[in-house]
């Protein structure tokens, strides 16, 4: 492994908001003050993070019930309980990456003013916080069947590995992927009771989707991350990045379509697989804008990219629930 060079000591910021996070966001401007620096380690002055781990949960079981016959009342708690989950295990999974990456997050700009390095928590405060994080998930996780369950603790896994990913692989990326659109199967099998083909088929088309877009974030940290010894998809893919990011593009749309096939094609219903491939490419249209958008050597750029991936995954989201619907 290589060895990264000695980091700069981060001084506290004064005000202790984060570089990166929304200006005038509601954490800055509303929750108590001794709550903020918690808050932050949650990132939840940055919701992005927790629509990109809860809209898969949306699609699998969304598609879940358009392949079994609707919705039933079962789900209106499923989801709500889905969008709490991503909150508290995005926030709990990014403690974790703050806790393992603080002397990395210290050398590099868009991250020292992080509350871990820059000094507003203590790892020992930041353990405790996960675990309070976690603790009150799994407490939801546990209202599900028994296959969701299982999956659900499978996941731990990934999130506990993901961290240190861009240590030993140029595809940090890639786990990432693996860990941010398991919900998709484990909302699927909550809904379901199984993890047909069909689910397989739309995780995988999460992975590639989180593959275009966490490569256009990392694209901020390229130079930061070259200094350090910090791998990524970014650097590895260069000047090829935009050919990568196409690849990545047309495999979430192959991908998604595929899964709505599988899933509805037994239903015999043109009306509900036109809406339903129409999540395939209403979100391919949305990412195709993106990339044809995108300044891979503006970080500001980038970041604005980056999160309009909000609005890709909720195309995708509402046409498959309109299938359901159907």
């Amino acid at each position: 492994m290589t060895h990264s060079p000695e980091l700069p000591e981060a001084a506290p910021q004064e005000s202790g908001t984060v570089a990166d996070a929304v200006r005038g966001n509601w954490v800055d401007r509303l929750a108590p003050a001794a709550t903020r620096p918690f808050l932050r380690l949650s990132r939840a002055d940055r919701p992005i993070g927790t629509w990109l781990l809860f809209l898969p949960c949306l699609w699998g079981v969304s598609l879940a019930a358009a392949a079994g016959g609707g919705f039933r009342p079962w789900d209106l708690w499923l989801g709500l309980s889905c969008g709490i989950g991503a909150f508290l295990m995005r926030g709990a999974g990014c403690t974790w990456n703050d806790i393992t990456d603080r002397e990395i997050d210290a050398g590099v700009a868009r991250t020292r003013s992080r509350p871990l390095p820059s000094g507003q928590v203590t790892v020992r405060q930041a353990l405790i916080w996960m675990g309070v994080q976690a603790l009150i998930a799994a407490l939801i996780l546990f209202s599900y069947n028994q296959l969701s369950i299982a999956l659900g603790v499978a996941s731990l896994g990934l999130v506990a590995v993901y961290p240190f990913a861009k240590r030993f692989t140029w595809w940090p990326q890639a786990f990432l992927g693996l860990a941010f659109n398991w919900g998709a199967l484990l909302a699927w099998a909550a809904h379901a009771g199984e993890v047909p083909p069909a689910a397989l088929a739309l995780y995988a088309s999460g992975i590639a989707w989180t593959l275009f877009y966490d490569t256009i974030y990392a694209h901020q940290d390229k130079e930061d991350d070259a200094l350090i010894g910090v791998k990524s998809t970014a650097r590895l893919f260069a000047d090829n990045s935009r050919a990568w990011l196409r690849g990545f593009l047309a495999a979430t749309v192959v991908l998604m379509a595929l899964a709505v096939m599988l899933a509805l094609l037994p239903q015999r219903d043109p009306l509900q697989l036109v809406i339903g491939l129409a999540a395939a490419w209403g979100m391919g249209l949305h990412m195709a804008r993106q990339l044809a958008r995108l300044d891979m050597d503006d970080p500001d750029n980038c970041m604005k990219i980056f999160r309009s991936n909000r609005d890709a995954g909720l195309i995708a989201a509402l046409f498959l629930a309109a299938a359901a619907l159907v």
